[in-house]
């Protein structure tokens, strides 16, 4: 007996000291002569749980427990093995065993405070967090935890004060100055962001998602070509963070770099198909060569993935809908973009033309607070324009059902800045999502989309988890009241050249892919004289696309690029283009609208999906549908044709100022009663108890 106390004295010391074969070894000699000894047992369990052997980790543990069912710490120990293996509500039900021998079980408060927290069960895992504190209050990784669980909810300045906690604790915490920077990244305190994400990669250099973090924030302050090398550290590190993968992928779209771009849109688009990744980025997706289907698939995972679990407080808000008949319907928009965005550049004067006699009209404005002319406007036309910034999801969700909102539009989507979990606490009966984001959400707090019958035609419908809302001609909003400067800068004053046909695309350059690169360079070549105009969306990309022009045989100086300017002086200066030429599978949406505002021909070519369509959309609405192409091949003998025929193009551009003022796109009026028509014909379904369903809004006549 003494000979088998000194093997388990010196296992249990190899155990310690993280040598696991040794201790293995030593332990499993003691079970020949003690088969049934209980701590042997519990420790070989620990050591498999160690080693990733989580099925025998949990038949040791069991065994274990079978022995000494009244040991807290055994319990405890095989919650943490279903944990490790993604069994939650196992490891759930063991470490509640543990407390219920052992209540004031520490360890066991904090790690049952992580799995609910897992689960989505928020309230209740800050409840866990905050007993762990109260028995163990310098548990750094309970405070930072705890920070996540309260960020979660959307209680900003409580996760705030618990990370800060955790530092002052421990002030080289690398996992709480990271998500500090998290924080600090979403109040827009990117400068503090950036020193939280530094301080944690000096105290981690391995630390792949601080580098993942640090690269998103210096990417939104310009660093794009230093941020590109944060995702690939942080791929180094991690080579399956799908995150940093999806995030590198934008990034490389951004700035038009294509060597390996690829081979990463492949490998994304398999991890959507083979593991069904959640952390694939929606809109990404929308910029790549994708179908419908795998974009409703990534909408589908995405949501699960991050609203599943705030939908789950839905419950404890306890928000009543009446569907008592209405004179004047509550319609509320919702958006972070209510300033010099394009998104209200489209929609302002929507909000001047609501009949007020049957519509009182909301704005709930979650973006940059400024005070700037296109938020006054705004701010201006509706009945209330309510301040949501420094809510958390809940309180904006409670302010949204106070105020008796009966349809409530979601402006965003899964765009930057989207606060989609306001929505997904359902603060309407109605919930719409319009106009940011050209796709499905795939969530299912989302009731509608309104589209077209041009972007989603008949048999379009199972692509979307929304129900289709087709307004008769465009779906797409638009402001007459664009100013464009009276003065025009001359060609040379934008850099272009004196003679020579001007096409030009000044869409973001994300939206520029290799293929539709490679047909407007043999346009260039195909059309002597001619120049391409693009958009500088970022410094470094023109360097890259003149690469790529010299490459396919053009002079890289044919490549002009325009700096970003005010928008009535860059309206102004589309007078010195001949034709725009549009790009897909994302095409020209609010800088389409521009360039036929300005009087410049657009040439799209239309696709299957939902964003490669709008472009399609606006030239029908505008009288110019003989400039939406089918096919790649089309698209370039069109570009071609056009600029060889001048009379033919100068025809399209005397149409196109002839149907400006008078064409159903830019006329504002007559969108705003089908919108208008739209809400009630939605609020008719609801008020008579009838499911959401597919709506064809008929036109006035």
């Amino acid at each position: 007996m003494a000979k088998v106390s000194k093997t388990l004295t010196i296992a249990m010391q190899h155990h310690r000291a993280g040598r696991l074969p040794e201790a293995e070894a030593l332990y499993r000699q003691v079970l020949q002569t003690q088969p049934d000894h209980p701590e042997v047992l519990h420790n070989l369990g620990m050591i498999a749980c160690q080693s990733g052997r989580y099925d025998t980790a949990i038949d040791y543990i069991r065994q274990a427990i079978s022995r000494r069912p009244a040991q807290a710490d055994f319990h405890n120990s095989l919650g943490e093995a279903y944990r490790c293996c993604g069994r939650l509500g196992e490891a759930e039900a063991c470490y509640k065993r543990a407390l219920a021998i052992r209540p004031d079980y520490a360890e066991a408060h904090f790690h049952l405070g992580d799995v609910l927290q897992m689960q989505g069960k928020l309230e209740e895992s800050v409840g866990y967090y905050g007993h762990a504190l109260r028995l163990g209050p310098t548990n750094v990784d309970a405070f930072n935890n705890l920070g996540v669980a309260l960020w979660a909810q959307g209680k900003q300045e409580e996760a705030i004060g618990s990370f800060q906690q955790a530092l002052a604790l421990k002030p080289g915490f690398a996992g709480a100055h990271n998500n500090l920077g998290n924080a600090r990244k979403a109040r827009g305190e990117l400068n503090e962001a950036v020193a939280h994400y530094r301080q944690a990669l000096t105290s981690s250099p391995g630390f792949a998602e601080a580098y993942y973090n640090l690269g998103i924030v210096l990417e939104e302050q310009g660093g794009l070509e230093e941020a590109v090398a944060h995702y690939r550290q942080a791929l180094a590190l991690k080579p399956d963070y799908v995150e940093a993968e999806s995030q590198l992928m934008w990034s490389l779209l951004c700035f038009c770099d294509w060597k390996q771009l690829g081979g990463i849109i492949e490998h994304q688009k398999h991890l959507l198909r083979a593991v069904r990744s959640p952390f694939i980025k929606p809109f990404s997706l929308l910029c790549g060569p994708s179908s419908p289907e795998e974009q409703l698939s990534c909408a589908r995972i995405h949501a699960a993935h991050r609203l599943a679990p705030v939908a789950r407080l839905r419950d404890g808000l306890g928000f009543q809908f009446a569907r008592t008949p209405r004179e004047r319907l509550r319609v509320g928009y919702l958006s972070a973009d209510f300033q010099q965005h394009a998104t209200a550049y489209l929609i302002a004067e929507l909000f001047e033309l609501h009949d007020r006699t049957r519509f009182e009209i909301a704005a709930y404005s979650y973006g940059p607070k400024d005070d700037g002319p296109m938020r006054k406007r705004i701010a201006d036309a509706c009945d209330r324009f309510v301040e949501l910034t420094e809510a958390t999801f809940i309180e904006a969700a409670r302010r949204i059902h106070e105020d008796g909102i009966d349809i409530l539009i979601d402006l965003k989507g899964y765009t930057r800045a989207a606060r989609t979990e306001i929505v997904a606490l359902r603060p309407a009966p109605i919930q719409v999502s319009y106009l940011g984001y050209p796709g499905t959400m795939g969530a299912e707090c989302i009731d509608y989309i309104i589209t077209d019958r041009f972007v989603t035609p008949p048999g379009h419908e199972p692509f979307f988890s929304e129900q289709l809302v087709r307004l008769p001609d465009c779906y797409q909003i638009n402001d007459r009241k664009r100013a464009i400067a009276t003065q025009t800068p001359t060609r040379e004053e934008c850099g272009l050249p004196g003679a020579g046909v001007v096409f030009c695309s000044f869409n973001n350059t994300y939206k520029i892919t290799p293929a539709v690169f490679d047909i407007w360079m043999r346009v260039l070549r195909e059309v002597p004289g001619s120049v391409l105009w693009l958009l500088e969306s970022n410094t470094g990309v023109a360097a890259n696309l003149r690469r790529e022009a010299k490459a396919r045989g053009v002079e890289p100086e044919r490549l002009v690029f325009a700096p970003k300017l005010p928008l009535a002086q860059h309206l102004a200066r589309h007078r010195n283009a001949d034709l725009f030429l549009d790009t897909w599978p994302y095409n020209a949406h609010t800088t389409a609208s521009d360039a036929l505002w300005a009087g410049v021909p657009v040439l799209t070519c239309a696709g299957e999906t939902f964003a490669s369509r709008v472009a399609g959309s606006l030239l029908t609405a505008v009288g110019l549908p003989e400039l939406i192409t089918s096919t790649p091949t089309a698209y370039e003998a069109l570009a071609v044709r056009l600029a060889r025929t001048p009379s033919e193009l100068a025809g399209l551009r005397e149409r196109l100022q002839k149907n400006r003022l008078t064409a159903p796109l830019f006329d504002s009026e007559r969108f705003t009663r089908h919108i208008e028509r739209a809400y009630r014909m939605m609020w008719e379904r609801y008020a008579a108890g009838e499911a959401p369903g597919k709506i064809d809004v008929p036109a006035d006549r």
